[in-house]
């Protein structure tokens, strides 16, 4: 996947994406922001005890999966 013509936005434009600010449900990762709005898992921002809004690099060690999960959703933006 090829991620350099992506848009790119602030952790604050991200925070807006949370499930209740804004519709969409965003979250970022390894610097690339995914929309995760029509994942079940993800229904009103939070997925078990993560929230959308923000950067969840540091907190995939904690998930039962690996970065595999990652491949069902589309890059939308880069993070800066």
């Amino acid at each position: 996947m090829t991620t350099e013509h992506l848009p790119t936005y602030t952790k604050s434009q991200l925070a807006l994406r949370n499930g209740n600010d804004k519709p969409e449900i965003w979250i970022a990762y390894q610097g690339l922001i995914y929309d995760v709005t029509k994942s079940r898992l993800w229904r009103n921002g939070k997925h078990y005890e993560h929230w959308a809004g923000q950067d969840l690099t540091h907190e995939l060690k904690d998930a039962p999966h690996s970065i595999w999960v990652f491949d069902k959703f589309t890059a939308i933006g880069k993070l800066i």
